[in-house]
């Protein structure tokens, strides 16, 4: 399983922006997976945020939309979020998360649930204060 490494959080206040990225290991490549952001919060069930697909089209929760990016540069091969208009609410560990495309075919930006993504990093800390 391709493994992941994530980087980039950190503490900031309401508005702010914070930018995070997702190494993937050599010989594994970005562009042939279902790659999202996952949201684990205490307290709350772990919440996808952001998905992209191996053709790069992406998708949102409502409570990001508008104010999170989701890319990836398959030559870097490394997946990034660029998170905007930071909110308290947008507290929380970040992870990175994969899965083969083909794996869930037709379902990647209907955002599969956690359990199918087989390789997971180890999460980064986002902290927003008011």
């Amino acid at each position: 399983q391709v493994q992941l490494l994530e980087s980039g959080g950190g503490s900031v206040q309401a508005g702010g922006s914070l930018s995070l990225s997702c190494a993937a290991s050599p010989g594994f490549s970005v562009s042939i997976y279902c790659m999202a952001w996952f949201r684990h919060t205490p307290g709350k069930e772990r919440e996808g945020v952001a998905i992209i697909d191996s053709g790069d089209s992406t998708s949102y929760a409502d409570s990001v939309k508008g104010r999170f990016t989701i890319s990836k540069d398959n030559a870097e091969n490394t997946l990034y979020l660029q998170m905007n208009s930071l909110k308290p609410e947008d507290t929380g560990i970040y992870e990175c998360a994969a899965v083969y495309s083909w794996a869930v075919t037709g379902r990647c930006l209907s955002f599969p649930g956690e359990t199918e993504f087989r390789s997971w990093g180890q999460g980064t800390q986002v902290t927003v204060s008011s």
